[in-house]
């Protein structure tokens, strides 16, 4: 297949864009590397910088290109920075994202895969896993501003086929080091744990130990984002087959709190972690586990790398490798 891919540039996007290469399809990156870094990008990927709300750029490539359909990652995903500048995260991850479904449309991409975010479902009262049907309950702009955009593919399933993906909590490196997360200002967990284990910061803060876990702390799934990337993969095919919207939870459907990710970080470092506790922050919820069977009733996936240690070592080993770049 022939893919367009929207920030292709970022963590999660060029994973992707390596699993749709790696199987032998095409894939032509779009990013304007705000956030990107173009290094990311492979070699034998197509590359156009510029906005997704570029009407004439984005036009002129769908009209010289035949895609099979657009995954779209591009977005902002700062939790913290949300709560702060709403309106920027309203007018890039839902209107900017809008207008780019509406330029595939006028010509003639219908097909969209589509990141979304399990902080869409925000905090869950009841001690379980979150299912597809759970309601929403979004605690900061992040969250909403991605599902005003679910809602309006939903509200508009006449014109787009489409899937959406509520990602839990990415984390890991390609396993060969090709790609990894970048940021100047690292907020998930285990990059930042990487970060301290191979010196950039003397400490890690952890927000809140007063939640109702096992612990105090707060609870998440996180997935590898090689089986993420892989995920696209498997449901592309599905999209072009059955040409049928779906909604899916990606997640490993298991929960590890701060402190259980943590003590596996410092087993596997021998005790290099220094943490300190401080409060909540804003927007943050206290337990996020998928409940993931609807996803693996509709694709063919396994998970390769479902191991907490794992994810974690491919995060030093990318860690360790950016910052021997950059030393």
């Amino acid at each position: 297949m022939n893919v367009l891919l929207t920030g292709g540039a970022g963590y999660i996007g060029s994973h992707a864009v390596l699993s749709l290469l790696d199987s032998g399809h095409k894939v032509h990156v779009i990013d304007n590397l705000s956030t990107g870094h173009e290094v990311l990008i492979p070699e034998n990927a197509k590359f156009t910088n510029c906005n997704i709300n570029d009407e004439k750029v984005i036009s002129s490539i769908l009209q010289s290109n035949k895609y099979d359909l657009l995954m779209h990652f591009a977005g902002f995903i700062q939790v913290e920075e949300s709560v702060q500048h709403p309106k920027k995260y309203f007018e890039n991850n839902t209107d900017n994202a809008i207008k780019l479904f509406n330029i595939c449309k006028k010509n003639g991409l219908n097909k969209i895969v589509f990141s979304s975010t399990a902080a869409a479902y925000g905090s869950v009262s009841e001690n379980k896993l979150i299912d597809e049907n759970t309601n929403l309950n979004p605690q900061n702009p992040y969250a909403e501003s991605k599902i005003r955009t679910e809602n309006f593919l939903f509200n508009n399933e006449e014109d787009f086929k489409f899937i959406i993906l509520r990602y839990f909590n990415v984390a890991g490196a390609d396993k060969s080091l090709r790609s990894g997360q970048i940021s100047k200002r690292s907020t998930h967990l285990i990059k930042v744990l990487s970060e301290v284990i191979v010196g950039k910061r003397d400490h890690i803060e952890i927000y809140g130990n007063n939640y109702n876990t096992h612990d105090g702390t707060a609870i998440r799934d996180y997935i590898h984002v090689s089986d993420l990337a892989d995920i696209h993969l498997e449901v592309a095919k599905y999209l072009l087959k059955n040409s049928k919207s779906n909604l899916f939870n990606c997640g490993y459907g298991k929960g590890f709190s701060v402190l259980d990710v943590v003590d596996t970080a410092n087993r596997i470092c021998k005790n290099k972690i220094i943490y300190k506790f401080s409060d909540r922050r804003e927007g943050d919820v206290e337990k996020l586990i998928a409940e993931t069977s609807k996803i693996l009733t509709h694709i063919e996936w396994e998970p390769k790398y479902n191991n907490l240690e794992d994810i974690i070592n491919s995060s030093i080993k990318w860690e360790e490798k950016i910052n021997a770049a950059n030393t």
